[in-house]
């Protein structure tokens, strides 16, 4: 199993303890803000279920991620495969959500700074995508502290959320290997 610490962060394989926090946060319309619903307790271990073999398999994915200092569950960071149809795919994105009481700690920019380091290292990937709604500032911004380059032409409406909704239009962010080596 594969897990990844910094500082103050373990980033690990998912455990049964995790479902009743994650499905709280995943059904707080503040985290899920930037979402086109909040999810239901199914959608909630349904992502769980299906993070824990891709960790197994691949060696990354959505890892949970705990406090190390409290053991405190606070939410997920990772790399996924997108399973829908882009212009910019096959890709690998990285991705993050976590409690809001975790917010404003710089959390997400150190969990996502350990996944995209193993990503490059051990994942041996040589570019990692993010994107997100284009109101959603918070992420763009941990993307840009993380070293990704904003690739506006890239830019896109998600297919799976309808037309017209405030929530279509995506941002679509980029770092390769050698950007990532010349940030470190």
């Amino acid at each position: 199993m594969t897990e990844l610490t910094t500082d103050r962060l373990l980033l690990r394989n998912w455990r049964d303890s995790d479902r009743e926090p994650f499905a709280a946060l995943n059904a707080d319309p503040a985290v899920m803000e930037h979402f086109p619903a909040p999810q239901t307790r199914e959608q909630s271990d349904g992502l769980i279920d299906r993070s824990i073999p891709m960790i197994d398999e691949r060696g990354w994915g959505l890892w949970a991620v705990e406090v190390r200092d409290t053991g405190e569950f606070i939410g997920f960071t990772g790399l996924s495969v997108p399973s829908f149809e882009a212009h910019f795919m096959p890709a690998v994105e990285i991705g993050w959500r976590l409690a809001k009481g975790a917010w404003g700690n710089g959390y997400a920019t150190e969990a996502a700074r350990a996944a995209l380091a193993h990503g490059f290292g051990p994942g041996g990937l040589d570019e990692i995508v993010s994107f997100t709604a284009t109101p959603n500032v918070p992420s763009q911004r941990v993307m840009q502290r993380i070293g990704m380059v904003h690739d506006e032409p890239g830019d896109f409406d998600h297919p799976r959320i309808a037309d017209g909704h405030r929530l279509q239009r995506h941002v679509l962010y980029r770092i390769d290997r050698a950007q990532w080596e010349s940030t470190r």
